[in-house]
């Protein structure tokens, strides 16, 4: 069974008068342990897609089923539970909360589900050894650099053991040598057998998956393996 089967997926708002179609009937099925990426210029549809795929939004038409559920017809209560147990997400902008340390951050997805103390520092634990930070887990956001920042939140992504890691433009505020570091990561995550979606509009970024989807007007492009350089 696919870990993502989408069939026809479609995606329209209502501006006023207008109707803009941002997806067109989109059908992918994304394997466990693919390593993926989403590409495409602004307004192409590749940023509704991740939403679709994250479960921050809902179809118009067509299903999706992520782990063999469908979430396709779910309320707002039952995607939030889906999306802290199935989806670890990775943001541009690390998303951390500036007071807390970055154990505490990792935390945060945990305590949302109600892992008690013990637990829960154990897998923080272990989520920050495996981005190479355990070593800074009392630090502060703003006593880290950049890419330490975006390890944090890879780990908070990583710490409920999700089905799929969703990274938006994941190097998007790191300059290069430390947007080289992050993508090593992903290259080691991705090894050890996690699912990852990048979504980026950078070549370089979705050179480093094996799989890239090009996204254009609403529909897919394109649908090719990653030849390794």
């Amino acid at each position: 069974m696919s870990l993502i089967k989408i069939d026809q997926l479609s995606r329209h708002y209502e501006m006023g008068s207008e109707t803009v179609y941002a997806l067109r009937g989109v059908s992918l099925l994304i394997e466990r342990g693919e390593y993926v990426a989403i590409m495409g210029p602004s307004g192409s549809g590749k940023s509704t897609l991740m939403n679709l795929i994250g479960c921050l939004d809902t179809p118009s038409t067509g299903n999706y089923e992520l782990n063999g559920l469908d979430v396709s017809e779910m309320n707002d209560n039952e995607l939030a539970e889906i999306r802290n147990r199935e989806i670890g997400f990775v943001f541009q902008t690390f998303n951390l909360l500036p007071r807390s340390t970055a154990m505490h951050n990792v935390e945060l997805p945990l305590i949302y589900a109600g892992v008690k103390l013990e637990p829960r520092r154990q897998q923080a634990d272990e989520a920050l050894k495996q981005v190479n930070l355990a070593d800074r887990k009392s630090h502060r956001p703003n006593e880290l650099s950049g890419g330490q920042r975006q390890r944090v939140a890879i780990a908070r992504a990583l710490v409920t053991r999700p089905s799929i890691i969703l990274a938006d433009e994941p190097t998007g505020n790191l300059d290069s040598k430390t947007g080289e570091e992050i993508l090593a990561l992903f290259d080691e995550l991705s090894k050890r057998g996690n699912t990852i979606i990048v979504v980026t509009h950078e070549e370089e970024v979705a050179l480093r998956s094996r799989r890239m989807i090009r996204i254009r007007d609403g529909l897919i492009a394109s649908d090719e393996p990653v030849q390794p350089s």
